[in-house]
């Protein structure tokens, strides 16, 4: 029986955990305590047209130590809900 293995789901036989989404974008905002506002962008190819656009959506992230500023890029990753919007935590820069 084969096991499946996806860019974020490492393979269950060799125990190790599953990782979340991994995502990377800019910090928007920064005024709340230990909770950074990342803004993530894509570009997506039109279904019917083939027009590239460009998508931003934001994140709330978990920053620990509020170190990271507005401006700054960082790399947040998927975890479980730390609260109603945060599911997300700052990994690096």
């Amino acid at each position: 029986m084969k096991t499946k293995t996806t860019k974020n789901n490492k393979d269950i036989n060799n125990g190790s955990k599953k990782i979340g989404n991994i995502l990377s974008g800019v910090v928007f905002s920064d005024k709340m305590n230990k909770t950074v506002v990342v803004s993530v962008s894509r570009f997506v190819k039109h279904p019917k047209y083939g027009k590239f656009y460009k998508i931003n959506k934001k994140y709330k992230a978990h920053d620990e130590e509020n170190k990271y500023k507005v401006g700054d890029k960082v790399e947040i990753i998927e975890t479980k809900p730390i609260s109603k919007d945060k599911k997300f935590k700052v990994i690096t820069k």
